[in-house]
């Protein structure tokens, strides 16, 4: 029989800690890195305006001031019970009226490029929105009542919806400044509008371009 040499247990030896050594945990190295910048931005703050305070015929009225994006601005000044809402997207400014008995209309002013289709087609549009049927350009004529303030052409409907409970009542009004076309709408209770012509009239008598 062959003997083996003295020099194999220590081959054996090497060859058993190799393998003992590979079977250990891996290392695990970390890598530090920058941090990112945050994306998040901070919303700006914005800032309320106060309303300054009124004195005098000041207190008795409430002036707004707006300009359409197109065409020339309006002033105007608004009866003092009329309460100034914050204006949107589609509207230049809005008004609540209340009546003594609780009830409230709604005053729009909004303005457009153009005449938006003339005198007949929003008056009809306006019709449409009473429920009422549509005119004929011929019947423009008797159901408009024309006005000029301030070098300004104006064109006053009123109309009553026949199926609201109560009765639903607007007041329009179709003013072309330059480029544009503004629109006042006064809508609400039949009652409350009626008794708030007047103030809508004397109201128009105060727009005027700067």
């Amino acid at each position: 029989m062959r003997r083996l040499s003295p020099q194999l247990p220590c081959c054996l030896l090497l060859i058993l800690s190799a393998l003992l050594g590979a079977c250990r945990d891996p290392v695990v190295t970390t890598y530090r890195t920058a941090k990112e910048a945050s994306t998040e931005t901070t919303p700006p703050v914005l800032a309320a305006a106060a309303a300054p305070a009124t004195s005098g015929t000041d207190a008795a009225m409430a002036n707004t001031a707006v300009a359409t994006a197109t065409g020339a601005g309006l002033t105007w000044t608004a009866p003092a019970h009329w309460v100034a809402k914050p204006a949107s997207a589609m509207r230049k400014a809005t008004f609540t009226l209340t009546g003594h008995d609780g009830t409230t209309a709604d005053l729009a002013i909004t303005a457009f490029p153009g005449d938006v289709g003339g005198e007949l087609a929003n008056l009809n549009r306006w019709r449409g929105q009473l429920s009422l049927p549509p005119i004929t350009d011929a019947e423009v004529v008797s159901a408009i009542t024309r006005y000029e303030y301030n070098s300004l052409g104006i064109a006053v409907v009123d109309l009553a919806g026949p199926d609201a409970n109560p009765p639903t009542r607007m007041l329009g009004a179709i003013v072309p400044v330059g480029s544009a076309t503004w629109f006042f709408k006064l809508t609400g209770p039949d009652a409350l509008v009626a008794a708030e012509k007047p103030a809508f009239l004397a109201f128009l008598q105060t727009v005027k371009a700067p």
